[in-house]
């Protein structure tokens, strides 16, 4: 292997335990719940989901979820939950 692709890899896994360096701005994803799935999403600093909840509250499980997961990668904004 060329040596500068082995120090890539390096700073790649470097890069993967500093989660600080990385802001998400805009991502979508399925979300497989016990009875529908549903595209949730984050997009120009707005949380979306297509669960019926979501649409009355403008949160659900399926966002809160990803805020949990994603944690420190999030805007500021974006963190609408404060999790223990």
């Amino acid at each position: 292997m060329q040596s500068s692709l082995i120090g890539k890899i390096e700073k790649a896994k470097r890069y993967a335990q500093e989660t600080d360096r990385i802001t998400f701005t805009g991502f979508s994803v399925k979300f497989r719940g016990r009875n529908d799935c549903h595209t949730t999403g984050y997009r120009d600093s707005q949380w979306r989901c297509t669960c019926d909840f979501f649409s009355n509250w403008g949160l659900c499980s399926h966002t809160m979820a990803l805020e949990k997961i994603l944690g420190n990668m999030l805007p500021e904004e974006a963190l609408t939950t404060k999790f223990e």
